[in-house]
């Protein structure tokens, strides 16, 4: 049976991150979302202003007390959740397996979904680099063999942390943190153990099972079994995977027709990849497009046969990128494939052409190295990035 790997990705102070990203004057300020009346919350503190005590569910007049100079703001749901959408849709490409439990973190499943050759910790860091890199935020993230270890993990060492739990060292890995750290103990379970003499987790494996069943009941027994490392609760997606994207922000805005050419292939690339990797083919492809001042557009094609073809999507892309008739600088450009149907469901057509074929065999070669060697083993010739190219993620 394989090892479970889970990941555990959580966002480093999402709101206030998203503000000073787009504000960089806010850079290094104590930065706090929330309500500004009396009876107002913080929703989110930035770590300038955590290191004055604040911190979420705070009530905002307390904070403002601990922390007289932050800047106060309201906060932006639908910017907050089209960030949100970015990163899900980056994470999917690696598991269909992805269960997304806030806005801003969520489980991911490799348990089976690994590429031959590259180790957890690479696709860990990946995953990191690719999000600052599409994003400009940076995110924390646990691994282990349970969800709730990866996400006492991913706590550990924010922000912009990794911490990986190796399989058979749980136990170890959870002894000396605090008993409150453990899932299931709330402030009422915390205070009986304190009375118990309980302080780490390490000092709850050391009680026998009767005893915590006889004073918890059930919840006894589960709170032992996950303090000694055992936690097989699966990762849960939320409804079906229903589109694959992938979409690039530029270092700096871009209006180069061969370099936009090339980021549209690199990400058909991606989504096709991960198309064929979870045995998906797309009925339809989407462009996105954002410019300087974060207008965003998007255009879309239903295709007459389901894809899952770099070529196709790519060709698709950039027909409908030239249909748009652009002349801005780009800030970001998006692909995505959706909605979505199993391979299984594929019927063949009888004027199929021979050119996606070849198109499909070249696919396949190169999903066969990539399997092996790893991604940066063999590439497409017209993806070998330049010196003077900014902005596109490798």
């Amino acid at each position: 049976m394989a090892v479970r790997c889970i990941l555990h990705v959580d966002m480093d102070a999402f709101f206030t991150s998203v503000e000073v990203l787009d504000n960089p004057a806010l850079r290094g300020q104590p930065v706090l979302v929330g309500g500004h009346a009396a009876r107002g919350v913080v929703a989110a503190a930035s770590y300038e202003a955590r290191t004055f005590g604040v911190h979420s569910a705070m009530p905002m007049a307390t904070a403002l007390r601990l922390c007289p100079q932050a800047v106060v703001l309201h906060g932006r749901r639908a910017r907050y959740q089209d960030v949100s959408q970015s990163i899900m849709a980056l994470l999917g490409g690696y598991s269909p397996l992805l269960e997304q439990v806030s806005v801003d973190e969520a489980y991911l499943d490799l348990t089976h979904w690994r590429p031959a050759g590259r180790t957890t910790e690479q696709l860990a860091r990946e995953i990191q680099l690719r999000i600052s890199d599409e994003t400009g935020l940076s995110c924390s993230i646990g691994v282990a063999t349970g969800k709730a270890i990866a996400k006492m993990a991913s706590d550990l060492r924010k922000p912009h942390g990794l911490v990986l739990v190796p399989p058979g060292e749980e136990a170890s890995f959870l002894a000396p943190l605090p008993i409150a750290s453990l899932r299931g103990v709330g402030a009422a379970t915390e205070r009986k153990l304190s009375a118990w003499g309980i302080a780490t987790i390490g000092d709850l494996t050391r009680l026998p099972e009767s005893l915590l069943t006889k004073r918890l009941g059930v919840a006894g027994r589960e709170l032992l079994r996950l303090a000694q490392g055992h936690d097989d609760s699966p990762v849960q997606p939320l409804r079906p995977t229903k589109s694959i994207g992938r979409e690039t922000t530029f270092q700096f805005d871009i209006q180069d027709r061969a370099q936009i050419e090339r980021t549209l292939l690199a990400l058909a690339d991606d989504v096709s990849q991960s198309l064929r990797r979870h045995a998906l083919l797309a009925r339809g492809v989407t462009l996105k497009v954002r410019f300087d001042d974060f207008t965003t557009f998007t255009r879309s094609i239903t295709l007459a046969e389901p894809v899952d073809v770099t070529a196709v999507l790519y060709q698709h892309a950039l027909a409908l990128f030239a249909s748009a008739r652009i002349s801005r600088p780009l800030r970001l450009l998006g692909v995505t494939a959706s909605p979505l149907l199993p391979a299984g469901e594929r019927q063949l057509s009888l004027f199929a052409d021979a050119s996606a074929g070849k198109d499909a065999r070249l696919d396949a070669a190169l999903d066969a190295v990539h399997a092996r060697f790893g991604d940066s083993a063999l590439q497409r010739a017209r993806l070998v990035k330049p010196s003077n190219i900014e902005g596109i993620s490798e």
